[in-house]
């Protein structure tokens, strides 16, 4: 019987790509049209945007925090899971077949204790990361409406990724994502947190072999 050792918590910020991806598109109501006259253009990485203000920064943190006990949890029933293995395999030569069976049967009813608690776990953290985002996408899709409009802009395209990007080309003056960041934190008045490891983690279950 081998486990696979728990990957506790391993999820990234890209756990929530296509959460924030969706909630972009209701960022901003749309605007009445313009009247005709030139173009100004302007391309935004909505998402580095977002993810980049200091109040997405923070919130961030603290959902972290929020979960840091469940992470504790998981990681100490896996650790229990591993030891109660290598027992088995140790001893089942010397085990009697009732108690091998009873042993086995314990350490199945711990491994799907685990898959269970780390599935509740990792969609709880999902669905308070949607909200976080969607909370945050109408935020910063207002700033950046207002900015676009104070900045005579008639057309802001997202920059996005290079996997989603529609934007091919675009001059580095046209980017205005900075900018965005900028003048969301200054509207929010939150000040940058501190340094915070880059990987988000979240819940993920154990799989066993």
């Amino acid at each position: 019987i081998r486990m696979k050792r728990l990957s506790v918590f391993a999820l990234t910020l890209a756990l929530a790509s296509t959460a924030m991806a969706a909630a972009q598109s209701t960022a901003a109501a749309p605007k009445p049209a313009a009247p005709a006259g030139p173009t100004k253009v302007a391309v935004v990485a909505f998402q580095v945007a977002l993810a980049q203000t200091n109040e997405f920064q923070r919130d961030l943190a603290d959902l972290q925090k929020k979960y840091d006990p469940k992470k504790t949890q998981l990681k100490a029933l896996n650790d229990e899971i591993e030891n109660l293995t290598k027992q088995l395999q140790s001893s089942s030569a010397q085990l009697s077949d009732a108690e091998r069976v009873n042993r086995t049967r314990t350490l199945d009813e711990k491994k799907k204790q685990l898959e269970r608690e780390s599935q509740d776990a990792q969609s709880d953290f999902q669905a308070d990361m949607q909200q976080l985002i969607g909370k945050m996408a109408n935020k910063v899709g207002a700033v950046m409406t207002d900015y676009a409009e104070k900045n005579g802009f008639t057309l802001v395209l997202d920059a996005g990724d290079e996997q989603s990007s529609s934007v091919l080309y675009a001059v580095e003056s046209t980017n205005i994502t900075k900018a965005i960041i900028d003048a969301y934190n200054q509207k929010s008045g939150v000040p940058a947190p501190p340094a915070q490891p880059a990987a988000v983690d979240a819940p993920q279950p154990a799989p066993a072999h």
